[in-house]
């Protein structure tokens, strides 16, 4: 027996050392790249389409498929026979569809927003027509097709596809003042919508909010560019406890041409615009400056009076979602966190609760609407375990529930407009996406796509297997995976590495496939590193409680609950408790310079990407959300910043950050290094010109990073009898 064991143990080692190590530059150059579908959309019926590109003949097309067969049943426009567009990037139905808005020429803005040029398509009459001649933001159909609304310097304009005549509705738009109909950076960015227009349903009305940021301080960022002088980028930011935009709504009447200014009470903002199924009455959502007082309120819009239908508030925070629905009898869905978990309830058309649909001690995590005719409500929830998501169906009276995704792990549903069908997208941390068709029941009619042959290619790999667990610490119970290098010996000692996010309602410790972070992990694993995150306090799907307990104090709870697992961690007999390391981008930035920082006696290396180093410096919306004003609370923002510990700093330590981050400043790492040259510690840095918060633009520039990161991690974590090894790799 003992010889078959030994020859057993020599073939798996012999069939291990066969098999590749992944190499960084195939992180980045798209040798792991997931089949996948291209966005569909939904259509009337049972009918969907893509957007589909050709890269021999460079040639645009909108195809149409059926749902219940998923055969392609025409295609709707070819660019190749137009004879204005080689191309298109974009586009969107009007609501009979017969008519299109195609895109071209894509330029970014900031995250969510962009500009383009813009044609209107008649399927009939295969005609194209030109909207403006500049580039412009978010063309949308009016209801009757008849007309489309779009946003241009600043300004909203609506142009008659009849006459071909173009109205300007508003004319007091100007750059880092005034915005109609498109928001500001901080809503763009942290409310995550740019229309702030909306046609009403019979196409006489059109919605929309007015950004006066005249008084909102600038912030200027150099853009170093290839040019002899850099050139400078100035925009409107609200850092916490500033001044925002002063944001109003107003309804401008397609007939009279005459705009109204809407009374909405006491507010700071308005997060979401949205007309019911009363083509006369528009619902306003608005929020407090501590974002913890939210009201919906109907608006009238032949007088223009308003009323509250529906108030939520909360001791810490009320989060904004898109979850708002109306059914035929303007009677209402609502998610919201009230009962301690995030849950769906019904409301009838005055805002009198009719009942709670979902309850229990786990949360709705996607809403994807009602069947009517059925009284069936479907969404997504962490039933199954709360790094899980599965697809469920109930009754608007709460009974009859079933789950409609067998499987374990990620399950995302794509429904037809009339919720007939959805394709399932379902991963978990072994199997790549697999796309399945079912019917409303749940019923598997038939795959999709599958990424067999991703599968087959990792299989030449030494990949080792992500371990999920709880880890128990003096904090709580949180959530984990570890991965350990693919020859692990426990009678080894080995050098951990951690990562993390850990920001408000996150979620790191999913059970789904891989980001291009995973495949850095296992390389770092066969490398002779065990890699593991941790969840701690403040993160989300675990129920309201456990979510906002940072409130006020982002960076204290969430910082001991990582220099506790740590410690914990380091009593497995297989880590070496005086090797161990932390990194993380963003808000994980923040946290990994804290750590390092006031848990210097047990990391003892940390790297940070575009960290925010000071809640100051941040915008108002998100901050201000979780931790109030700097003015009503300076300790919440100061005890836990990374700036009043730089003298604390003993490990080693990598900063980086791209010089044209919009969103995270690359102030905060300056005032960073400032802090630790003042204390005389020495660090490491690395700036990237022009790169946005994502540090991804430019030819190399990921490679680049990780290259940079992984030698950091090798020069400073190892356990001595494997420093020698390692640094010869």
């Amino acid at each position: 027996m003992r010889k078959i064991l030994i020859l057993f143990i020599a073939i798996t080692s012999l069939a291990t050392a066969q098999k590749k190590d992944i190499k960084i530059e195939e992180i980045w150059n798209g040798s792991f790249r997931t089949e996948r579908m291209n966005s569909l959309n939904s259509m009337n019926g049972d009918f969907y389409t893509l957007l589909n590109f050709n890269n021999i003949f460079k040639n645009s097309t909108i195809d149409k498929y059926s749902y219940a067969t998923l055969e392609k049943v025409e295609t709707i426009v070819d660019s190749k026979n137009l004879e204005a567009l080689n191309y298109f990037e974009s586009y969107s139905f009007n609501n009979n569809e017969t008519k299109l808005i195609l895109g071209i020429d894509a330029e970014p803005i900031y995250r969510h927003s962009s500009l383009g040029v813009y044609y209107v398509y008649d399927i009939v009459s295969k005609k194209l027509q030109l909207i403006d001649t500049d580039k412009i933001q978010e063309p949308t159909f009016s209801p009757d097709s008849k007309k489309v609304a779009y946003a241009k310097g600043n300004n909203i304009f609506v142009k008659n596809l009849e006459t071909n005549s173009v109205t300007q509705i508003t004319t007091d738009g100007l750059k880092n003042n005034i915005i109609n109909g498109i928001c500001d950076w901080v809503y763009e960015e942290e409310f995550s919508f740019v229309r702030a227009f909306e046609w009403s349903g019979d196409s006489k009305n059109i919605a929309f909010l007015r950004f006066d940021e005249s008084e909102v301080p600038t912030f200027s960022m150099d853009i170093v560019g290839s040019e002899l002088y850099p050139k400078q980028q100035v925009f409107k930011y609200p850092k916490a406890g500033e001044k925002n935009a002063v944001v109003t709504l107003h309804l401008y009447n397609i007939e009279t041409k005459y705009t109204s200014k809407i009374n909405l009470g006491d507010y700071e903002y308005i997060p979401r615009i949205k007309w019911t199924n009363n083509s006369n009455i528009l619902c306003a959502t608005t929020l407090n400056r501590h974002q913890n007082n939210l009201n919906l309120y109907f608006v009238n819009a032949s007088d223009f009076s308003s009323k509250v239908v529906l108030n939520e508030t909360d001791k810490a925070y009320v989060d904004i979602n898109d979850n708002l629905t109306f059914l035929e009898d303007n009677s209402f869905i609502w998610t919201s966190e009230k009962d301690g978990f995030n849950h769906i309830y019904y409301y009838d058309e005055n805002g009198n609760l009719i009942n709670q649909v979902t309850s229990g001690n786990w949360e709705v995590t996607n809403f994807y609407g009602v069947n009517e005719k059925t009284k069936t409500v479907y969404y997504q929830s962490v039933e199954d375990g709360s790094i899980n998501r599965t697809i469920y169906s109930i009754k608007l009276d709460g009974t009859d529930k079933k789950r409609l995704t067998n499987d374990s792990g990620t399950n995302k549903a794509a429904f037809s407009k009339n919720l007939d069908y959805f394709i399932n997208t379902f991963s978990d941390a072994n199997t790549p996406p697999i796309y399945t068709l079912h019917n409303g029941n749940g019923e598997l009619l038939k795959e999709v796509l599958n990424n067999n042959n991703l599968s087959k290619k990792l299989a030449s790999y030494k990949l080792s297997e992500k371990e999920f667990f709880t880890l128990q610490t003096k904090n709580g119970e949180f959530n984990a995976w570890m991965i350990k290098p693919v020859n692990f010996d426990s009678n080894k000692k080995y050098p951990l590495f951690m990562t993390q996010y850990s920001g408000p309602g996150s979620q790191s410790v999913s059970n789904s496939w891989n980001g291009a972070n995973d495949y850095w992990y296992q390389h770092l694993a066969q490398q002779g590193y065990i890699i593991v995150c941790v969840d701690g306090r403040g993160t989300g799907f675990k129920g309201a409680d456990f979510k906002k307990v940072t409130y006020k104090e982002l960076g204290k709870y969430e910082v001991l609950d990582q220099i506790e697992a740590a410690k914990k961690l380091g009593e497995r007999s297989y880590i070496d408790k005086n090797e161990i390391g932390i990194w993380g981008w963003s808000y994980g930035g923040f946290m990994s310079s804290n750590c390092l920082l006031k848990g210097n006696d047990v990391f003892k290396m940390a790297i940070a990407v575009a960290p925010v180093t000071s809640w100051r410096f941040y915008d108002s919306v998100y901050t201000e959300r979780y931790m109030q004003t700097p003015q009503e609370n300076p300790s919440g923002y100061d005890e836990n910043s990374p700036l009043n510990f730089a003298p604390l700093l003993k490990g080693k330590f990598l900063l980086v950050h791209g010089s044209s981050d919009d969103n995270v400043h690359v102030q905060n790492t300056m005032r960073l290094t400032n802090e630790l040259i003042a204390a005389n510690k020495p660090f490491d840095q690395a700036i990237y010109p022009d790169r946005t918060h994502g540090i991804y633009r430019g030819i190399n520039t990921r490679l680049h990073l990780y290259n940079k990161m992984t030698t950091f991690i090798k020069e400073n974590l190892s356990s001595k009898k494997q420093t020698v090894e390692l640094l010869n790799q």
